[in-house]
């Protein structure tokens, strides 16, 4: 990831968004291009940031010396391209929105975001916003049978992480600027990003996976205030497809084999390989899966010598330590306990045909 002070669209910047102004990562610009992530192994040379301070992200509520060290270890990476590399993506990134259209966003919209939401929080990779605006203009190009605003305002009514964008007062306002079809995926958004990182989510559905077919809808508790509320199949298939695009943007930009104790790689696996199975993608998101078959037979820390052009701090060192089924384990427990902060209850229910 690049540092997060590159290619910043600043929060007071918003209201004079337009094509001109949107300048997204290189990373992000490769995602865009190729429709997927791409390890840039070999492409970058990725060092940690100093003095990075987790308190001024989406990350502050986290909680616990090594959780926090963790996504530290995470996030604070300063990534510099060779020039080549940068050419090609900027070069072959023009092409693609030069063939295809991103829709700008409707301007209510864009005021309603200045002026009573507070995205001054970072991102994992520059601010909030650059990440609202990427997946926004990914979804506009390789899921276009659906609204990409879904995706510019996914995390609106809250993050992972119990941070929110606005008040739930502000609903009605919000659902007055956006479809119908728009705001329930908008208020879905936050409560299946938590489920995903429930074994038993995907563990009922991929036993149940004969019988898809026949579902008919599924209940769920709004992260904001907790509103049990229901979305029908059709929608439910669409919504895990959203969540397949926000993944693209928590890829490491290198050395995946070596990364893929990350909760959210295994997560963005675990989600892809079910849509497949159950014949359910339908946006485009290419994901070359890490096949770490060099780095097996190894023991844990010879691991690391396989970073190409990548050095780790101590809590990425370390981090490479911790077994992936732990990791998975923690970051289930950390949002049971954010939504019990919250007092949002993760409880679902799956409905079915007669």
């Amino acid at each position: 990831m690049e540092h997060p002070d590159d290619n910043m669209v600043r929060h007071e910047d918003l209201l004079r968004l337009d094509d001109s102004l949107k300048q997204h990562s290189l990373q992000r610009k490769a995602a865009i291009t190729a429709g997927g992530g791409i390890d840039h192994a070999g492409r970058v040379s990725i060092t940690p940031i100093k003095n990075f301070d987790l308190d001024n992200t989406i990350f502050s509520t986290l909680e616990g010396t090594l959780p926090r060290m963790f996504m530290t270890a995470k996030i604070a990476k300063n990534v510099q391209w060779d020039e080549s590399a940068s050419k090609k993506i900027e070069q072959e990134y023009q092409d693609a929105v030069t063939e295809a259209s991103v829709p700008s966003v409707n301007s209510a919209i864009i005021q309603f975001m200045e002026e009573e939401c507070d995205f001054s929080a970072e991102h994992a990779d520059g601010t909030f916003l650059e990440h609202l605006l990427f997946c926004h203009d990914y979804s506009a190009l390789h899921f276009p049978m659906h609204s990409p605003v879904v995706m510019l305002l996914h995390s609106i009514l809250g993050t992972g992480t119990n941070t929110f964008a606005m008040e739930a007062s502000k609903i009605p306002a919000l659902g007055e600027l956006v479809s119908e079809f728009e705001m329930r995926h908008i208020e879905a958004f936050p409560s299946f990003l938590r489920l995903l990182y429930q074994p038993n989510f995907l563990g009922e559905l991929d036993e149940n996976i004969a019988r898809l077919d026949t579902l008919d809808s599924i209940s769920y508790h709004r992260v904001i205030d907790n509103q049990r509320l229901s979305m029908a199949a059709e929608d439910f298939w669409i919504q895990l497809n959203y969540h397949l695009i926000h993944y693209v943007d928590f890829l490491p930009a290198a050395n995946w084999p070596s990364q893929l104790s990350d909760p959210v790689m295994q997560s963005f696996i675990d989600l892809s390989n079910f849509l497949d199975k159950a014949d359910k993608r339908m946006a485009r998101v290419a994901f070359p899966f890490p096949r770490p078959s060099k780095l097996k037979s190894l023991p844990r820390p010879s691991k690391l010598k396989y970073l190409e052009r990548e050095k780790l701090s101590f809590g990425g060192r370390l981090s490479s330590l911790v077994p992936t089924s732990v990791k998975k384990k923690q970051a289930a427990k950390s949002i049971r306990k954010f939504s019990e902060r919250a007092d949002h209850s993760l409880e679902y229910e799956l409905f079915w045909k007669s």
